[in-house]
């Protein structure tokens, strides 16, 4: 109940609110992409501040290690569950989804955090980087299986067999343009750069920044959440006339895959604080990397199910309920 009173969570609600009313209240776009940068710059920069201090540790690298093993099986685990009730593409698209991040839900858990006082490793936010790109690559390789599948001729079962117009040429991006967009992709950079910058200039760089990574942090989020919550309340009508079997997986596979981050983080001896954000990366699912890449490597794919379930769905139940249960699973088992 206390997540629901902070301020950038009232806000969401309030543009939750505004957008289900249909009111004319809108952000523009470049003031929405100003604020996302915003947030990257401050979160790689304060992650690099923290790494600074503590250095590289063994904490650190089975952090990472398991940020990218949950990478990579999450959404191959998605992808064997969501082919019961979807065709081969539009199951790799969502799974692709689900099996990358939601970098305003880290932000918000980690300031969420930063208020209730708990301690968490800097490093997080390289494992949010690390965790956005692997899903998109193997969604394409499992299109472009597909693909090959369908000229061949292969029956697919599940009307999946004839994914292009008979006679006409598979479509899609090579895999190498793939890679080139998801590892070169600016906020990514931006996020990755602004962590080089922190632990190259250490405390001097945090005082320096103080104004910028502190004080102004929690306003421009709260501003971000209202769009946020705009964008969800008019994404969910897309989600409308989906088997419900589908919008249980909204629901149910981010606490499956918030359980496979606890039980590897305790696998792996990760603390309480590192664990509780690996979790909430593993729940969350991309509504803005992801969904671009896709629209070009993927375009036999529906976007409103990907895009309508991650953004309309999965994101406000991670920003309302899922960031405080993962929060406090992670330190009730681990401590």
């Amino acid at each position: 109940m206390n997540n629901l009173l902070d301020p950038a969570i009232l806000f969401f609600l309030f543009g939750a609110f505004a957008g289900l009313v249909k009111s004319n209240l809108e952000i523009p776009a470049p003031i929405s992409r100003f604020l996302s940068l915003y947030l990257l710059m401050a979160l790689g920069l304060k992650g690099g501040f923290a790494l600074a201090a503590s250095g590289f540790t063994l904490e650190v690298v089975r952090s990472l290690g398991a940020a990218v093993t949950l990478a990579v099986l999450v959404p191959l685990l998605g992808y064997l569950v969501l082919r019961r009730w979807l065709s081969g593409l539009d199951a790799a698209a969502v799974a692709a989804t689900y099996g990358s991040v939601s970098a305003v839900t880290f932000i918000t858990a980690v300031q969420t955090m930063d208020h209730q006082g708990l301690p968490y490793g800097g490093h997080m936010a390289a494992a949010m980087a690390l965790m956005e790109s692997p899903a998109i690559v193997l969604a394409v390789v499992m299109a472009n299986t597909l693909r090959q599948r369908a000229a061949g001729g292969l029956a697919l079962g599940g009307g999946t067999a004839a994914l292009t117009a008979p006679g006409s040429a598979a479509v899609g991006l090579p895999l190498g343009k793939v890679l080139h967009e998801s590892f070169t992709d600016g906020a990514q950079l931006l996020l990755l750069g602004a962590m080089v910058v922190g632990f190259v200039t250490g405390d001097t760089g945090q005082a320096a920044m103080q104004p910028f990574t502190g004080d102004l942090f929690k306003g421009m989020l709260a501003f971000f959440l209202l769009d946020m919550g705009l964008l969800a309340a008019r994404n969910l009508p897309k989600v409308k006339g989906q088997s419900p079997w589908l919008v249980a997986y909204g629901v149910v596979g981010p606490l499956v895959h918030a359980g496979l981050a606890l039980g590897l983080a305790w696998a792996a001896g990760i603390a309480a604080g590192d664990a509780a954000l690996l979790m909430v990366l593993a729940a969350s699912a991309s509504y803005i990397a992801v969904p671009a890449v896709l629209r070009h490597a993927i375009p036999e794919a529906n976007p409103s199910l990907y895009f309508g379930l991650s953004l309309g769905v999965t994101f406000p139940l991670n920003i309302l309920f899922g960031i405080p249960l993962y929060i406090g699973v992670a330190h009730a088992v681990l401590g």
